[in-house]
């Protein structure tokens, strides 16, 4: 973070959803955002797997919203999960991805990150809380423009 600031990022939470945000990750935004001078840093200095797990940090502040960036790098099939699980485990998260994995998989039991990160974290604790739930993984599929929604997909 010292090395690649933002002028705007107050903490730690807000860096990383600036860096999401570079990446493409839209699903949540920060205002203000990061500035246009902003310098996100490049993969080889923080991979796309460490950037997962760093959003999934549960001694951070109480943003949920921020596990909707985690989902959709995950939900675009882009990661080494291999990787992701092994750091996963080091920085103690697999009962948060193994909670996503099993909301994310309520919307798309096939989808083949999810179902490893199911497979992979099963016999870890499960947050008691209902922070994760299947709807902020997700958004609406609408049929003829209409209020209900059709199905769902995963955020990608």
């Amino acid at each position: 973070m010292k090395r690649y600031p933002s002028s705007t990022a107050d903490c730690l939470e807000d860096w990383l959803l600036d860096v999401a945000n570079v990446r493409g990750a839209r699903i949540v935004i920060r205002e203000p955002s990061a500035p246009a001078d902003f310098t996100a840093p490049s993969e080889k200095v923080l991979t796309q797997e460490e950037l997962v797990v760093a959003i999934c940090m549960l001694q951070g502040r109480d943003r949920p919203q921020l596990l909707r960036l985690a989902a959709q790098f995950i939900s675009r099939n882009g990661l080494n999960l291999a990787v992701l699980a092994r750091i996963a485990i080091r920085e103690r998260v697999g009962p948060v991805l193994n909670a996503m994995a099993l909301e994310a998989m309520k919307v798309d039991p096939e989808h083949l990150s999810w179902s490893f990160l199911a497979s992979t974290f099963a016999n870890t604790s499960h947050p008691h809380d209902a922070v994760i739930h299947w709807s902020r993984l997700a958004q609406p599929v609408m049929a003829n423009g209409r209020v209900n929604a059709a199905l769902w997909r995963l955020v990608a």
